[in-house]
């Protein structure tokens, strides 16, 4: 049974517990809306590690003004009831004001590498992905953190952030998982019409 944890704190207790044993972690981050790719990174993990930790966080940094943060699908009842199928012991799903209390005092930026592809379009959604990873890597602890290779830029700039600060932790990159019709999996396919799936695919 995949437990349920939503506070900073209690994390932060169960992970001290975990590493004093000896325990090994694996991490998945993701903003939930789960599908097989996501799961496919778990079940890695769990074969992997003594424990498998999913967070669920829909992080505001990574969104600008006029994207999709509110209307971003959260469906938090499912994405437990599908990462306890697949082996997770805990999703971690905080809330934004537990995660960021108050304005951040410190700004990170994350230079040439978010200033093409995406980053490109984008500007800041790195700046926000790399400030809520390194969070997460701060409470987590993991040993094993795992990213999709869909998202390549986001997996260099990770990679980047990993040996730009120093974190104690290995990086698995994840192949990408298709639907049927050679689609890339993502939580945001439901936002497609039938023609613009087409163009994605072809």
């Amino acid at each position: 049974m995949t437990k349920l944890i939503t506070t900073v704190k209690e994390m932060q207790h169960i992970v001290k517990a975990a590493k004093r044993s000896g325990t090994t972690i694996g991490f998945i981050p993701t903003m939930g809306a789960l599908h097989d790719g996501h799961l496919t990174m778990v079940r890695e993990s769990v074969s992997t590690n003594d424990i498998t930790i999913v967070s669920v966080f829909v992080n505001p940094l990574q969104f600008g003004p006029n994207e999709d943060f509110d209307a971003y699908p959260r469906q938090i009842d499912k994405d437990l009831e599908l990462v306890s199928e697949v082996g997770a012991d805990i999703v971690f799903h905080p809330a934004v004001e537990d995660m960021y209390p108050g304005e951040l005092g410190i700004d990170v930026k994350v230079g040439p590498l978010a200033d093409v592809l995406e980053g490109a379009k984008r500007p800041g959604h790195f700046d926000g992905v790399v400030t809520v990873v390194n969070k997460l890597f701060n409470i987590v602890m993991p040993d094993y953190a795992y990213f999709g290779k869909k998202d390549a830029q986001q997996l260099a700039i990770v990679e980047q952030m990993v040996k730009d600060f120093n974190h104690a932790v290995e990086i698995i990159g994840i192949d990408i998982v298709r639907e049927a019709d050679g689609l890339a999996k993502s939580s945001r396919n439901v936002y497609l019409t039938e023609q613009e799936r087409q163009e994605a695919v072809h």
